[in-house]
């Protein structure tokens, strides 16, 4: 059928309507006329394909990679940049406007180089013949590459690489995934491996292969295989060679990063983003909740007399220790919400700002409830979820919070994921 589309939506898809049905159509852009195939109903809404554009947007690009439209990991390709980030800035607007949150701040933008940005990607491997993969768009099919446009320098020449000489590791006999993640400067690499089976054979399998993989790619510092294990947020690491962590830099400020911790994937941005959540804040008492390796809390002890990180995940802890050592600090190897619900009963005092940095599923109404009797001056949530965001700040302003700014960072070019950050303060 033929369709005109509306709008973007979050998720990367374009909202046409026909006879009042809602009806998603991806790669497609607001103000095109599409002809497009619906391949599932639901009832009160239909997803569809794409198959002509009959008028196109004159903000509509050519695609640098030439697996876009097949690998299911980049969404918005097919748009100039500038109108990538437009359409984020309409989807986040319109998220907090649902929520009915009222006076919403001028959302300001900070973008940076949309290509070669990630430090961090993670493949799949293909057996026969022997290839680092995606996977297909809706799909838990291996796409073989050769390339990730959006991929630092040194990552795109590693795919390159492993493709051509990575058959002789007999990577494809053990392992099912493969991480890379280089440091700032592109001088180091850390590289996870994940296998589902042999695990107790998994020392002897890497100093096998750990020779031949250092030798292809000499920047590796460190070589760790994990557990690959189902329906879990984190896994075990099974055996381990060479450095168990690299150093990344980021405002002048050094950071030890292990296998498997956290780290902010886009190298061009992540100086902006410390700046914005942590410049002009100062006083006695700050709170990093969500702390990762101490991104954060790191700058935040230059400007407060005492810092509070909480962090659960292990790694991410042990490199909290580390990165906070010489410091006025207190970690709290803990989940948010314990901590919080415990820091209310012993009645500490109250911190003068507070930094939250959830993972998708955003603070839920528990931490939301615990800050609002805690009433910190000052929280600044960093988000990657517009949806989260909305609810979350949609309860904290009903606490007595006001937005006080807003900024939209596009830490992921050419994908719809949306981070921001929001300042908020008391009344």
């Amino acid at each position: 059928m033929k369709l005109h589309v509306e709008k973007a939506i979050y998720g990367g898809s374009g909202l046409a309507r026909a006879e009042g049905k809602a009806i998603f159509i991806p790669f497609t852009l607001p103000g095109e006329a599409v002809e497009a195939e619906i391949v599932s109903d639901n009832g009160g809404f239909a997803s569809a394909e794409l198959r002509a554009v009959l008028e196109p947007s004159p903000d509509r690009a050519e695609p640098p990679c030439p697996y876009f439209g097949q690998c299911g990991g980049c969404h918005y390709q097919h748009a100039a940049y500038a109108t990538q980030v437009e359409i984020k800035v309409a989807i986040l607007r319109e998220t907090l406007e649902r929520a009915r949150i009222a006076d919403i701040p001028t959302i300001k933008t900070i973008t940076a180089e949309p290509l070669s940005y990630r430090n961090r990607i993670r493949l799949h491997i293909e057996k026969n013949p022997f290839n680092l993969c995606y996977k297909f768009r809706k799909s838990h099919t291996n796409l073989p590459i050769d390339d990730c446009p959006i991929a630092a320098p040194i990552l795109q020449r590693a795919i390159a690489t492993l493709n051509r000489e990575g058959k002789s590791l007999n990577l494809t006999e053990y392992v099912t995934e493969i991480e890379l993640f280089t440091n700032s400067d592109e001088s180091s690499l850390l590289i996870s491996l994940w296998t589902d089976r042999l695990t107790n054979a998994a020392k002897q399998i890497l100093d096998e292969m750990s020779p031949s993989l250092r030798q292809m790619l000499p920047e590796t510092l460190g070589i760790g295989i994990f557990a690959a294990e189902r329906n879990r947020t984190t896994s075990k690491i099974l055996a381990q060679s060479g450095s168990d962590f690299l150093t990344y830099s980021s405002c002048d400020r050094r950071y030890r990063v292990s296998l498997g911790s956290f780290f902010q994937v886009n190298r061009f941005l992540i100086d902006h983003l410390v700046d914005l959540v942590t410049t002009g804040e100062r006083g006695s008492i700050a709170w990093d909740l969500y702390a990762g390796v101490g991104l954060f809390s790191l700058p935040l002890t230059e400007r407060f007399a005492e810092v509070t990180a909480v962090e659960s995940s292990p790694s991410a802890v042990r490199d909290l220790r580390e990165n906070l050592r010489n410091t006025k600090h207190r970690i709290v190897a803990a989940d948010t919400a314990a901590f919080l619900r415990q820091d209310l009963q012993r009645r500490r005092p109250t911190p003068d700002f507070i930094v939250v940095d959830p993972p998708r599923a955003g603070l839920l109404r528990e931490v939301t409830d615990v800050l609002a009797k805690i009433r910190p001056r000052k929280i600044t949530y960093v988000s990657c979820d517009p949806s989260t965001l909305s609810r979350d700040l949609a309860a904290l302003v009903e606490s007595g919070y006001r937005l006080r700014n807003m900024h939209l960072l596009d830490l992921f070019p050419q994908t719809y994921h949306l981070e921001s950050i929001t300042h908020l303060a008391l009344d």
